[in-house]
C-alpha cells in the first residue's frame, strides 16, 4: 500500500479571512479575528513576503498583495523609520522606530522589489526598501531580518548601494558563535525567531564573499537545528526560551522558531547545495502535521489555518496572523522537496 503524501497546499483561505481592504488582524480567538487587537507591521510583513514568493498568484493573492505592500508603506515615516500598531479604523498606535518591525519590513520589501512581477507593486516595493534602508537598527533580529531584505534586493539590483552598506554595517551587529563547542550560540539563552540570526549570516557572507561569515553562519544554523532535534523530529525552544541545562521538551512551542528554523534551511540550500537542509525543511513541515513533541497537528490543512503554539496537553486552537503565516511559509518552502541524507 503507498505510503500517504502530506498535504502541503498553500491554501490563502485563513489568511484571507483574517484580511481586510486596510490589513491584517493579528490575532483571532479560534478562527474569528479579535479585531479589537488591531493590527501590526510584523505581520502584515510576513504576509507580504509569503505573498511575493507566490509563483503564479491569482486574483486574490494579487488583492492580498497590493493591501500588505500599501499597509507596509504607509507605515514608513522619513529617516527609515516605520509604525508598528495600528488601530482597526486605520490610526497608528506608536512612535516610529527600528525595532524588530523595521527589520522585517525592510525583508518584505526587498522580496517584493526581487520577486513581483516587473511593473508599479515592484517599483513602489524598491522604493519603499531603499528608504527603509536609510536607517539602521542597534537590535540582532531586527538587523538579521533587514539583511535578508537587502539580498533578495543585491539578487536582482547587484549593484544598490544602500542593500550594500547595509549588510556591511550589519557585520558588526550580529554576534558570532562563542568558543564553547557544547553552547555556541552567542547569547546565554536562545529565544524567539533564533534561526533569523545565523540566516543573515550565511546569507550576506554569501553575498559580500565574506567566507569567515558565511562559515559562522552554518556552524550556529547547524548547531541550533542539532540542539532542537531529538529522534528524528524537531523539538522547539518554548515561548519562555531555553538555556544550557533546562528541562525538556519545553512548552509553549511557538510556530514562529519552526518557520524560522525553515526559511534558514532554504537559505543555507540555496547557498550549498547540501541536501542535509532539505531533511530539515521536510522536518519543519511535518512539525505542523504532527510529527512534534505531543503528536498532534498545529495546522489545519483545509484552511491553511495555523494554531497559536504547542502546549503539553495540545495545541492552542486560537489560529492568528504569526502562526497561520509560520504554517504557510514552511508548506511553500519545503515545496516538493524530500529527505535525501540523515540529519
Amino acid at each position: 500500500m503507498p505510503a500517504t503524501v502530506a498535504d502541503r497546499t498553500v491554501r490563502l483561505d485563513h489568511l484571507a479571512a483574517l484580511s481586510t481592504p486596510t490589513g491584517l488582524f493579528e490575532h483571532a480567538l479560534g478562527t474569528a479575528p479579535r479585531v479589537e487587537h488591531g493590527m501590526c507591521v510584523d505581520d502584515v510583513a510576513r504576509a507580504l513576503v509569503l505573498l511575493a514568493r507566490v509563483p503564479s498568484p491569482d486574483a486574490r493573492a494579487v488583492t492580498l498583495t497590493r493591501t500588505y505592500l500599501a499597509f507596509v508603506r504607509a507605515a514608513q515615516r522619513p529617516g527609515g523609520r516605520l509604525h508598528n500598531r495600528r488601530s482597526p479604523d486605520g490610526a497608528w498606535l506608536d512612535a516610529p522606530s527600528t525595532d524588530d518591525h523595521w527589520g522585517r519590513a525592510v525583508w518584505a520589501l526587498g522580496t517584493a522589489a526581487a520577486r513581483l512581477p516587473a511593473g508599479l507593486l515592484a517599483l513602489d516595493a524598491h522604493r519603499g526598501a531603499t528608504d527603509a534602508m536609510a536607517a539602521r537598527s542597534p537590535h540582532p533580529r531586527s538587523t538579521a531580518y533587514a539583511v535578508l531584505g537587502a539580498v533578495e534586493l543585491l539578487r536582482v539590483h547587484p549593484h544598490h548601494e544602500r542593500a550594500t552598506r547595509l549588510l556591511r554595517d550589519a557585520r558588526s551587529v550580529l554576534a558570532r558563535p562563542r568558543a564553547d563547542g557544547r553552547w555556541p550560540w552567542p547569547h546565554a539563552r536562545l529565544t524567539y525567531a533564533n534561526a533569523v540570526l545565523p540566516e543573515a549570516m550565511l546569507a550576506a557572507g554569501d553575498v559580500l564573499g565574506d567566507e569567515a561569515l558565511l562559515a559562522d553562519g552554518l556552524l550556529l544554523l547547524g548547531w541550533l537545528v542539532a540542539e532542537q532535534t531529538v529522534d528524528g523530529r524537531l523539538s522547539v525552544v518554548p515561548a519562555g526560551g531555553r538555556g544550557p541545562g533546562d528541562a525538556r521538551p519545553g512548552f509553549d512551542q511557538q510556530p514562529i522558531e519552526v518557520a524560522a528554523i525553515a526559511e534558514a534551511a532554504a537559505t543555507a540550500l540555496r547557498v550549498t547545495r547540501d541536501g542535509a537542509w532539505a531533511t530539515v525543511l521536510d522536518r519543519c513541515a511535518a512539525w505542523f502535521e504532527g510529527a512534534n513533541d505531543v503528536g498532534v497537528p498545529v495546522r489545519d490543512a483545509r484552511t491553511g489555518g495555523g494554531f497559536d503554539g504547542l502546549e503539553r496537553t495540545g495545541v492552542n486552537r486560537n489560529q492568528g496572523a504569526e502562526s497561520t503565516l509560520a504554517w504557510l511559509a514552511c508548506a511553500q518552502l519545503v515545496g516538493t522537496a524530500r529527505p535525501r541524507v540523515a540529519w
